[in-house]
């Protein structure tokens, strides 16, 4: 039950928060969202899960959330093998912690790591999440990645683009991007929004 509800359900929430919080405090890049969801929709229909494929942009928010937010910030594993890491000797099953908070932000791989620009991705082309760059594996990597990766990358994007469709987000001043500790990484502080619905008339659910 525990890796039911904190693996398949807590990460996905927290990473859709994360992403909203960085939205808000980024209205530029909410903009911009709004118009490819836009552009997709012709502002007649509700964005569906298909039309993910045609949303580069709003993929690219969901990446660049995930390399400052992963949901899970350490990476755990036990090594098979001695081996030699850096000129340091790992011994055999040892326990061995992968800091993918940290990772996310060294300046070493990023460029102005702690900036929220998801134009990035697009620039860079469609850099993978699933494990195949050792720079940015929220997931994990191996035969060990995270099965619920597909899932996520489906849950997160979809419900996001509706939030973004659907509504503006009235805050006061700006959202604190404060972290509280734990297994995974929630915020410190509740994000309080007032959703302002953007149609007079909800736009129907399927494709006319």
């Amino acid at each position: 039950m525990q890796d039911l509800f904190m693996a398949g359900t807590d990460t996905s929430a927290i990473t859709i928060e994360w992403a909203f919080a960085e939205l808000i405090n980024n209205p530029h890049v909410m903009k911009k969202a709004r118009q490819e969801i836009d552009s997709v929709t012709r502002r007649n229909r509700i964005i569906e899960e298909s039309d993910l494929p045609n949303l580069p942009y709003l993929r690219a928010i969901v990446k660049e959330t995930l390399r400052l937010h992963p949901a899970a910030p350490l990476l755990g594993r036990q090594s098979t093998e001695i081996s030699n890491v850096c000129g340091y000797e790992i011994p055999s099953k040892s326990l061995l912690f992968i800091n993918l908070w940290s990772m996310g932000r060294d300046p070493k791989i990023w460029e102005n790591p702690l900036e929220f620009r998801p134009e990035s991705f697009i620039e860079e082309g469609q850099l993978d999440v699933r494990g195949q760059y050792f720079q940015l594996m929220p997931f994990g990597t191996g035969r060990r990645v995270c099965p619920g990766a597909s899932l996520a990358l489906q849950i997160v994007p979809s419900n996001l683009a509706a939030m973004i469709q659907c509504f503006e987000w009235k805050v006061d001043g700006i959202v604190s991007m404060e972290e509280k500790p734990g297994m995974t990484v929630p915020r410190a502080h509740p994000l309080i929004c007032v959703p302002v619905p953007r149609f007079s008339v909800l736009p129907s659910i399927h494709s006319v």
